[in-house]
């Protein structure tokens, strides 16, 4: 019997991946028989075994593709399965840097000019694309990675999951794909699209590369399409204010919702504020871009949460997963599920420093706090009266009053805590929490309430971005 295995190491647990042709495997893979049909089988060195059923079409399809491209700024797929004698799928992109949005929150200097520098980068991969007949079709900030971790490094282009291949101009219905606030207009219309469609995202990720927050936006899915297909956006006051006329004039010829008079990458190459970056893009450091772009990692990010848990934590039958499989790239396969299979010690992390926030908390030590939690933590919490509170200084006077070291000790469990991983640096716990303490008349008291944190991992160190806090206050009543 024939079967390719393959080793990853993550989490410092190796994953063997087994690709199987026939109809059985060896007793001595697993040490039982396991009858299957094309199917993918993942376990860990302890023998926790899942298993997946796999769409060869799509696989080998974006296999295809990325074996097609070959440019400095997109990821080179390194290390290939055979599903047969006649093709292969790739496996892993050569990529260590991270995504390119958390990287550009890290610096301490980010201008127009920068930004500029990125849409480049991120145009020259979606030309050589076009190029060579592909249509990325997914194109968004979760996508651009950075080859390392050096100061400069390349912007890489990934995840081919949902990329179709055309002839020259073609224009066809090639079928609804995409990621909501990043579809074109022609798209949402179900009219035939091509090319053009790459380049209307990449006006929505030049917009938030510039102010931090997208062009199109609302929580209800119907009302956000009215926008996008209406060109509904605008460069309000004050923060567009400082962005030059060049940057918004290429804005507005990438979200032109005529397809066949939007800019191409070609032409958006050759614009005065990507060719004349030095003379024409504003150096001005953009600190209000860095908030706002914080926020917006932030709650995309738990947007992603709802996919990894809903797909981690499901008791799935083999019809339900192959059904819901489908769907997806076979990036963002591995990512939910080896998520799941070795986020175990990460989740521990998440626990163990929210016991170390609320040890802060009890024992009034507010400098403690300050490190654990990130200086615009935003909360909301029954003391704020229903108020979104943001920073730290609204807890300062609960440190300095009644949580102040030499008040009567404070005793708190975390019950049934919930930890869901967001990608390699953020997460989401949700827990209940019980506080005792003594009353002034010196009897025990317990009081509860309900809390969901998130917390972001930023440069080895976890801390508290956002808190929701319903039930009894922080402080105990008297």
């Amino acid at each position: 019997m024939s079967c390719y295995i393959y080793y990853i190491s993550i989490a410092k647990q190796t994953f063997t991946f087994y690709v199987i042709q026939q109809k059985l495997l060896s007793k001595d893979k697993l040490n039982s028989q396991v009858l299957l049909e094309e199917s993918v089988f993942f376990f860990n060195k302890h023998k926790h075994v899942f298993h997946f059923f796999v769409d060869h079409q799509k696989l080998e399809r974006e296999a295809r593709i990325c074996r097609l491209l070959k440019h400095p700024n997109i990821g080179k797929c390194r290390h290939t399965l055979t599903f047969s004698s006649e093709g292969s799928l790739a496996m892993a992109l050569q990529v260590t840097g991270g995504e390119l949005f958390e990287d550009i929150v890290a610096r301490e200097y980010y201008s127009e000019a920068d930004a500029s520098h990125c849409i480049q980068q991120i145009l020259e991969a979606v030309l050589h694309c076009h190029q060579m007949g592909v249509v990325h079709r997914d194109l968004k900030p979760e996508n651009l990675l950075l080859a390392s971790k050096l100061k400069g490094a390349a912007v890489k282009l990934a995840d081919f999951g949902l990329a179709i291949e055309v002839q020259g101009d073609q224009q066809a219905w090639f079928g609804f794909a995409g990621t909501p606030g990043y579809l074109s207009p022609e798209v949402l219309r179900k009219e035939p699209y091509g090319k053009p469609v790459d380049m209307w995202a990449c006006g929505v990720i030049l917009y938030i590369l510039l102010v931090g927050y997208p062009p199109f936006w609302d929580e209800d899915q119907h009302r956000l399409y009215q926008q996008i297909k209406a060109g509904a956006y605008d460069f309000p006051s004050p923060e567009w204010d400082t962005v030059t006329p060049e940057a918004k004039d290429l804005i507005n010829k990438m979200l032109t919702i005529n397809p066949a008079k939007r800019i191409t990458a070609a032409e958006a190459l050759k614009h005065p504020w990507i060719c004349q970056r030095s003379t024409v893009a504003s150096m001005m450091h953009r600190q209000e871009t860095v908030e706002c772009l914080k926020k917006f990692n932030a709650r995309r990010k738990l947007k992603g949460a709802i996919l990894t848990t809903m797909l981690a934590t499901r008791n799935f039958s083999s019809k339900k997963l192959s059904s819901v499989y489908f769907a997806f790239s076979f990036a963002q396969f591995f990512t939910v599920f080896f998520f799941s299979l070795c986020g175990s010690a990460r989740k521990q992390e998440i626990i163990k420093v929210t016991e170390l926030l609320i040890e802060a908390i009890n024992n009034g030590d507010f400098e403690a706090y300050t490190k654990i939690c990130d200086p615009g933590l935003t909360s909301f919490e029954p003391e704020a009266l229903g108020n979104l509170v943001e920073g730290t200084d609204f807890h300062r006077f609960y440190f300095e009053n009644s949580l102040s070291k030499g008040h009567k000790p404070i005793h708190t469990i975390l019950l049934n805590p919930h930890v869901h991983l967001i990608g390699e640096d953020a997460a989401c716990i949700a827990y209940i929490r019980l506080t005792q303490y003594m009353d002034v008349n010196n009897m025990p008291r317990t009081m509860q309430s309900e809390e969901t944190r998130v917390w972001h991992r930023r440069d080895g160190k976890w801390q508290n971005i956002h808190f929701h806090r319903s039930g009894s206050p922080t402080v105990p009543t008297k």
